[in-house]
């Protein structure tokens, strides 16, 4: 069972990412989803958090109205559309999954992808 996140890079303040992450070994779609950070010295915070049909999000207030979360269950695969990137976004950012959306709130779940690196420059 695996999730495979990609996506990441470098980019300047105000530009735009978008992050993937495909589950394999297992269907994911009766799990909630999300995306949770963690930059250099600081605690894993989480960012998105999505139901498992899609019909209840949750974003960290920093990024709301930038970011938006969205899942296809059909491809096993969840996605994170960053806009207007800031340099305080800079963080691995890491897809997991879980059956309760308040334990991805507080960065805790049972499956975890790898984490992809963005770094958003000045």
């Amino acid at each position: 069972v695996q999730l495979q996140a990609s996506g990441g890079g470098l980019v300047q303040a105000g530009g735009s990412l978008e992050l993937s992450c495909v589950g394999s070994g297992r269907s994911f779609s009766s799990d909630a989803m999300g995306w949770i950070r963690q930059a250099p010295g600081k605690e894993r915070e989480y960012v998105a958090v999505i139901s498992w049909r899609g019909g209840a999000i949750d974003y960290l207030d920093s990024v709301k109205g930038r970011f938006t979360i969205s899942r296809d269950n059909a491809k096993n695969t969840v996605y994170l559309r960053m806009n207007n990137l800031k340099p305080e976004d800079t963080a691995v950012y890491y897809c997991a999954a879980d059956v309760s959306p308040p334990r991805l709130r507080i960065g805790v779940a049972d499956y975890w992808g790898q984490g992809t690196q963005v770094t958003v420059s000045s």
